[in-house]
């Protein structure tokens, strides 16, 4: 598949990058992801919501082998042989596959967030504790100065 198929292929959706990634292309719209071309096939991101109806078409997930394991990736599912031929379908599918890729973003800055404000609140709690221990180590100070001084007076 060459870039001038994809663009093609893709036109109904509008317009698309096509990058170089890996040994095929990424395609992506707005900046974001949501197909890859990597031996001979198309594969679109996927997720929760449309990943039945790839099962539906007998689609899999993106799968590789590595040290001698088979590797699947789940988020991203073939596109199904008999849309090669339905620009329009072809374009449908394509707009749920961004749609889930914009979701996947969505939700992957949501987790960057939560993860930056619970290590702000445990820096927060940790100055608190150690602000807590100063001062509990300040008055022990000054309760046990003021009691070496009244022995002093008293002897």
């Amino acid at each position: 598949m060459d870039r001038d198929f994809l663009s093609e292929l893709f036109a109904g959706f509008g317009p698309v990058t096509i990058r170089r990634m890996f040994s095929g292309f990424g395609i992506s719209a707005d900046g974001i992801n949501f197909a890859l071309v990597l031996r001979g096939a198309v594969y679109l991101r996927a997720d929760e919501n449309s990943i039945p109806r790839f099962e539906s078409e007998g689609s899999q997930c993106f799968q590789y082998e590595m040290r001698g394991k088979l590797r699947m990736i789940g988020s991203y599912w073939q596109l199904p042989e008999r849309l090669y031929d339905d620009p329009d379908e072809v374009t449908e599918w394509a707009r749920v596959a961004h749609a889930a890729a914009i979701r996947a973003s969505l939700a992957k800055a949501g987790k960057k967030r939560a993860t930056k404000k619970a290590e702000v609140v445990k820096k927060t709690a940790a100055k608190k504790k150690a602000a807590k221990k100063a001062a509990v180590g300040k008055v022990a100070s000054k309760k046990a100065s003021k009691a070496a001084k009244k022995r002093k007076s008293s002897s």
